[in-house]
């Protein structure tokens, strides 16, 4: 007989930037010993000790103690948790020993990559011992993909209940977004670059909105890297940096549910940058400025000389203001295949990379801890919109910040 786990959660990587704020996000919501029971995991003991008293934490919170590169400490850790949360990135150099561990205890695993090449990578070795445990492997579960994700997801539903058929098109428009990248993000990205200078096969899969739906390919999709005007938004668009990642996601999410929106599903991500003379000239700024941010990533020493000098540190991060005072708002337009159309509208209450990040992933590790049964949910590697749907959106909107609507128009 399998002894329970004494924890619903561990926070792996909790002496880091954002691990510090999901450990923070749970103690002010949840405390110590209250409805949920929690950890917090690293390498150094001391370090977690000052973690523990910077968030205000009770002195009973437990501290443990594991590297991310000793699989035997790993294999120790993760049976004492349903569900491990791990910010510790870029996930391609440090996330599979963690994953692993996890697929094979049976041990649920929340993480916020944004990385696909790795990605893909996990599910061909993550799903059979996943299967097999019943540990539910969800990636992603923060900016990157969750209110693109769930937002496709919440506006299918809808169109379910009106239309009787789904969205045969859906475009996602980000008309907000106050927040910079995290340190984490920008050492995932550099190191993405980095894997795709030495392996073309990374740069393909980055290429290939159909990376992380292994067997199926699906038409082909709107480009994204240019100025364009959207005669639907009813204004110009740019190219939004996270749209590699996010689009991956939504069509792996797609192909999870059995393909519920089709197997001829278009999907993209662009910024709105406005009607008009001006929206204009932002869009085509907007796409020169990826074009030049493109080119100098592809070149190394100017690779070296953005990590050192200029780009954020992984550990660095915005103050409290900043977080409390950032927000994001996507715009999702679907129609059917027939012309019916349908608006949702995503928003956010803090910046995208941090404060509402931390309270994503939080809940999104207790949606699947809480509920989230086995028998809704197997074993697996998944998306957190084909995994937990919509029970993840009420609790979103319950208690993470996050309001998802319907534009009647």
């Amino acid at each position: 007989m399998t002894t329970p786990a004494p924890f619903d959660l561990i926070v792996f990587g909790a002496t880091g930037f954002t691990g510090r704020l999901v450990a923070e996000y749970l103690n002010a919501i949840y405390g110590v010993s209250g409805e949920v029971s929690w950890a917090i995991a690293g390498r150094n003991k001391d370090k977690l000790a000052s973690v523990r008293d910077l968030i205000g934490a009770d002195n009973s919170l437990p501290l443990l103690s594991a590297d991310a590169s000793d699989a035997a400490a790993l294999a120790g850790l993760v049976p004492q948790a349903k569900c491990i949360i791990t910010t510790v990135g870029p996930y391609q150099r440090h996330g599979e020993p963690l994953a692993l561990a996890c697929a094979k205890a049976g041990t649920d695993y929340v993480d916020l990559c944004g990385e696909p090449a790795w990605m893909a990578q996990m599910i061909s070795r993550l799903q059979a011992p996943a299967q097999a445990s019943g540990a539910r492997i969800v990636f992603s579960c923060g900016f990157d993909s969750i209110p693109f994700d769930l937002g496709v997801v919440f506006l299918q539903d809808e169109a379910m209940r009106r239309f009787g058929k789904p969205l045969s098109r859906v475009r996602g428009r980000v008309k907000v977004i106050k927040g910079g990248p995290s340190g984490g993000t920008i050492a995932s990205l550099l190191a993405t670059v980095e894997a795709a200078s030495r392996d073309s096969t990374v740069a393909r899969t980055m290429a290939d909105p159909f990376a992380l739906t292994p067997g199926f390919r699906g038409p082909d999709q709107p480009e994204g890297d240019s100025a364009a005007y959207d005669e639907k938004a009813k204004s110009w668009t740019g190219p939004f940096v996270m749209a590699p990642i996010n689009t991956k996601n939504v069509h792996r999410t797609n192909a999870l549910r059995g393909h519920r929106w089709g197997t001829d599903f278009i999907y993209d991500e662009r910024m709105l940058t406005g009607d008009g003379k001006i929206g204009e000239q932002r869009a085509k700024a907007l796409a020169r400025s990826t074009r030049v941010q493109n080119a100098l990533l592809s070149f190394s020493p100017a690779r070296a000389l953005l990590g050192r000098f200029v780009l954020p540190k992984p550990g660095t991060g915005p103050s409290k203001h900043q977080r409390e005072t950032g927000r994001y708002e996507v715009l999702f337009i679907g129609e059917t295949a027939d012309g019916q159309t349908l608006r949702a509208t995503v928003k956010g209450d803090r910046d995208p990379g941090y404060g509402s990040t931390s309270k994503m992933i939080s809940e999104s590790a207790l949606c699947l801890v809480k509920d989230i049964g086995r028998s809704e949910t197997a074993g697996g590697v998944w998306t957190a919109g084909a995994a937990m749907g919509l029970a993840l959106v009420r609790r979103l909107q319950a208690r993470a910040g996050l309001s998802f609507s319907i534009e009647d128009r």
